[in-house]
Parts: C-alpha cells; structure tokens; sequence
C-alpha cells in the first residue's frame, strides 16, 4: 500500500523539507503524509524514528508543518512573522525532548529516546525551524518560483539566487513550459 503515495521531497533542511510533505500548494495539492503511518515513515527516513503515530499527532503535525510554512513564507518575503504560527512553532520546539548528538563525521544528529512520541520528533522539527528563520544557519529562506508551488526553501547556494524548491520538479516543469511556449505544436521549422 505505501508504494500508492507519493515520494518524499528530501532536501537538506529538516523544517523546510517538513513542510515540503504538501506540495503544489496552489495547483493540485499533494498531501504527502495523508494517514499516520505515512508521517512515521517520514519521520524515519528524517532520522527520527518513532514506533507509531494517530490521527490526533498527525493532525498537530500538519498544523506544526502549516506554521512553518507561513513563518518561513513570512521571513523569505520580509514581512511580520505571523505570532500564531510562531507559538506553534514554540510550544513544540519547548515540549520536545530529543537530545543533539555528535557523530563520528563531525555531523550534529538527534537522538529520540526509546519509545519516542511523535511529539518528540515535531520538536526537533520545530527547533529547526527556530535556528533556520533565526538566521543561525549559513543560507537564506525562499519561496519556489513556480506559481503553483510556492514552497518555502532554504538556498544556500554561493549567490542565494536558487529560484526552485527543487529543480528536479518545479525547475524541470517551468523550464519544459518556457520551451513549449517557444515551440507551438504544429509549427514546421522547416519553412
């Protein structure tokens, strides 16, 4: 059954990937964790291991994922952090208990404790988005050029110009529409 959803959209940054598990937020949404075991497999391949979730952890998931959107789409553009979201954000970056953990490549990890709720794991992602849109990590936040998308995303590419969330989709998809446009069917080169 879970070969039927979606690929995850994996990027380097733990919050802004969170919140890429909706996507095409202004085309034909794709809700990437659309039942509870789907956010323990996200969770997982995010390093953060939990034994199971319900409805009522995913429902604060989503509205955890839902106020990192709107805080980081507020922090790309300039304008006011909205204060609703930002408690969100607090209240579950103040509740989780995960400990940071130093690997052998020098990398920080998270450890969750045995038998970790969800909440644990929602708090790491939440103290993510703190030191993102705290300005603690070397990049910038942005939104996805695509019309469609929006998504917010963390560019840290030497000139902070990145304009997709992920070329892969929304790069590839725009870059396929600009040609097509430049390329009517029907029309012969050959006259």
């Amino acid at each position: 059954m879970r070969d039927a959803f979606p690929d995850f959209r994996l990027g380097p940054v733990l919050a802004t990937s969170f919140t890429g598990t909706l996507s095409e937020r202004f085309g034909d949404s794709v809700e990437r964790i659309p039942v509870p075991r789907r956010l323990v497999d996200w969770l997982a391949v995010s390093g953060l291991v939990v034994d199971s979730c319900t409805a009522d952890q995913l429902d604060l998931a989503r509205e955890l994922r839902e106020s990192i959107h709107a805080v980081a789409t507020a922090a790309a553009t300039g304008e006011a952090l909205p204060a609703p979201a930002v408690r969100i954000i607090n209240d579950h970056s103040a509740r989780g208990r995960a400990a940071a953990i130093l690997t052998d490549g020098g990398k920080r990890r998270w450890r969750l404790g045995p038998d970790a709720p969800v909440e644990d794991a929602l708090g790491v992602i939440a103290a993510d988005a703190v030191a993102v849109v705290a300005g603690e990590r070397d990049g910038k936040l942005a939104l996805c050029a695509s019309p469609t998308c929006r998504a917010a995303f963390f560019d840290t590419s030497r000139s902070r110009t990145r304009r997709w969330c992920d070329m892969n989709t929304c790069g590839n998809r725009q870059k396929k529409a600009r040609f097509q446009a430049s390329h009517p069917k029907g029309s012969d080169a050959a006259e």
